[in-house]
């Protein structure tokens, strides 16, 4: 890979910015296929592990900033393959529901395990105040990205801000 220095230190920023994403990305991806999830599979049954109350796609969609008819189309995937199940619409409960199986809650043992040790070991390079100082930053961009896309930066669910707290349980 090349270390790009663009005469624009802030085009240089944004190419080492994006480098470091795909390379954190690819290398997620390579981690948990060993366990045989993809991230996006695993950061799905995170999301239905520790979310108490009904959930829907839709939520599922904001939760994971996608799009929901690629949210739906990959939870028929998942559902095919046993590691969620949707409850359709019935009366008294207007939304589909998504709840974790018992094959789900199994497969995200180890993937928890192989994201906490690689996000650990690709941190670890930083030091306490470099990694919040990096966390501010980040925090910066990201709203100001939203900001252009006209959305805004809200605060998770309480109940699932909670349980952010313990990752592995």
């Amino acid at each position: 890979m090349y270390d790009y220095q663009f005469s624009d230190p802030i085009f240089t920023a944004w190419v080492q910015f994006r480098q470091a994403f795909t390379a954190a990305s690819r290398l997620t991806e390579l981690k948990l296929a060993k366990v045989g999830l993809t991230p996006i599979k695993a950061y799905v049954l995170w999301v239905c592990r520790d979310y108490e109350g009904p959930l829907t796609p839709a939520e599922i969609s904001r939760l994971l900033f996608r799009e929901s008819n690629s949210v739906v189309q990959l939870l028929a995937r998942m559902e095919k393959e046993g590691l969620i199940s949707r409850i359709p619409k019935r009366k008294g409960h207007p939304f589909t529901e998504v709840h974790i199986t018992d094959k789900g809650k199994e497969a995200l043992r180890p993937a928890t395990k192989e994201v906490m040790a690689l996000s650990a070991n690709v941190l670890s390079s930083l030091s306490d105040e470099e990694l919040k100082q990096w966390q501010k930053l980040l925090r910066k961009i990201q709203q100001k990205a939203l900001e252009e896309m006209h959305l805004e930066l809200v605060p998770v669910p309480a109940a699932l801000a909670q349980r952010i707290e313990d990752p592995e349980r």
